[in-house]
């Protein structure tokens, strides 16, 4: 692992969407699936996941998610409840009601929240299986009071099997209300567009692939999308007072996700950077996943070293990452000054891994920087609002002069003769 100064370091993230082949290739899944419905559906799916099925085979039953139990240990159901009833109460905590607001003149102005109807989850099978991702989309939609989820993850997550039945499980704890047998491009453009198996959806949430990002990129604005998820990213920001190893294997957490994933400590403490270099590279050795870990680490890791923690934080706040460790002395007094980073955990004990499963706070966080203006996925996701307007007559009187003005500046008659013709009415 490569140690540098910060005037050195530079973060070699690209916020690509795809070559154009790509791009493409997801534009034809996108546009047969549109047109073609369930047809184009199985064809795909017999292509790129080299499974035949029917129409009817695509939804799973009841029965299939109850026999998922049977094959996975009880402490895993034990582990999973526990982290969604964690997951359901953090998110209990955002709820927000409908409000009126009613003026002395008799107006009232409001706003009125009601829970979107039907969302999509998709939930990846590639790298591996998440049951953690499927809690933290579905619990904060079912706390926000949508009557329909419906999850999608391709057909062969466990392998020969069919579906991981640690997916099925979650599926079944956290309230999924419909689960399909399809994945990729073509389960994104059936959410958005519908077949006659598959009812279209408002919003599409959840991570996945470069297709399944393209997909949700080429067909937002027929439905609502989460956000275009890049590879996961872990910064942390120690002094020397923290544990080398303990660094090092939060650095690895993140690693073992992906190639593309980065994983960069911020320190004022070169001594405290060569020994986690050196304690990633022991650990490295034990990691089951150590060669996907490798090339995260080869490619988009570093130890900087900086002047001094305000340098650091300085450093740490243009890059914005998706997760961020403070391992300091006094972590509470630096986390008022962290402008941009999607989930802050302070202190040594509060390890990346137990805000990923069981906290409470949400794991879907903004990554590629754009924790600058965006945030981790919560209820807001999963509502809409509407504004209430209840005029009076006094209202009208009192300000339809003005409101007149603003619409002929605008060049906009029709809208002052709106106004026009009821004060001439009323006066």
């Amino acid at each position: 692992m490569k140690v540098v100064s910060a005037s050195d370091f530079q973060l070699n993230r690209e916020n690509d969407y795809g070559t154009p082949e790509q791009n493409e290739t997801v534009k034809t899944i996108v546009q047969a699936v549109r047109t073609e419905g369930d047809t184009a559906l199985l064809r795909y799916t017999e292509q790129l996941d080299r499974i035949r099925l029917t129409a009817g085979q695509l939804r799973v039953t009841d029965e299939e998610l109850q026999a998922a139990y049977q094959k996975v240990e009880p402490t895993f159901v034990e582990a999973i409840r526990a982290a969604a009833d964690n997951i359901r109460a953090f998110h209990m905590k955002q709820k927000r009601n409908s409000w009126m607001d009613v003026q002395p003149d008799g107006s009232i102005l409001g706003q009125i929240i009601r829970p979107l109807k039907r969302v999509g989850v998709y939930v990846p099978g590639g790298k591996a299986a998440y049951p953690s991702s499927v809690l933290m989309n579905v619990i904060p939609a079912q706390v926000a009071g949508v009557p329909e989820i419906v999850m999608v993850t391709p057909p062969s997550t466990g392998g020969e099997e069919g579906i991981n039945p640690y997916i099925l499980v979650a599926a079944a704890e956290a309230g999924v209300t419909e689960l399909y047998r399809v994945g990729g491009a073509q389960a994104i453009a059936a959410l958005a567009y519908g077949t006659d198996s598959i009812a279209r959806v408002d919003k599409i949430c959840g991570p996945g692939n470069i297709f399944v990002a393209l997909a949700k990129r080429e067909v937002y604005g027929a439905v609502n999308i989460d956000s275009l998820a890049g590879p996961s990213e872990i910064a942390i920001l120690a002094d020397d007072t923290a544990q080398p190893a303990y660094i090092a294997a939060d650095l690895l957490s993140q690693a073992e996700h992906d190639e593309m994933a980065s994983a960069i400590l911020v320190t004022p403490s070169r001594k405290l950077g060569e020994a986690v270099a050196a304690e990633v590279e022991r650990q490295l050795e034990l990691l089951p996943r150590r060669d996907i870990a490798r090339a995260s680490i080869d490619h988009y890791g570093a130890v900087v070293v900086t002047e001094s923690l305000t340098e650091g934080i300085e450093l740490i706040n243009r890059l914005a990452p998706e997760h961020l460790e403070i391992i300091t002395e006094e972590p509470m007094s630096l986390a008022g000054r962290i402008e941009n980073a999607g989930a802050i955990f302070l202190g040594p004990y509060s390890s990346e891994p137990v805000g990923d499963y069981f906290a409470g706070p949400n794991h879907i966080i903004p990554t590629n920087g754009t924790a600058r203006f965006a945030s981790p996925v919560d209820l807001d996701d999963f509502i809409k609002k509407s504004s209430l307007i209840y005029y009076s007559r006094e209202a009208l009187l009192a300000n339809g002069e003005q409101i007149m003005e603003l619409a002929r500046r605008e060049g906009l008659e029709g809208h002052a003769r709106a106004i026009a013709i009821r004060l001439e009415q009323e006066r």
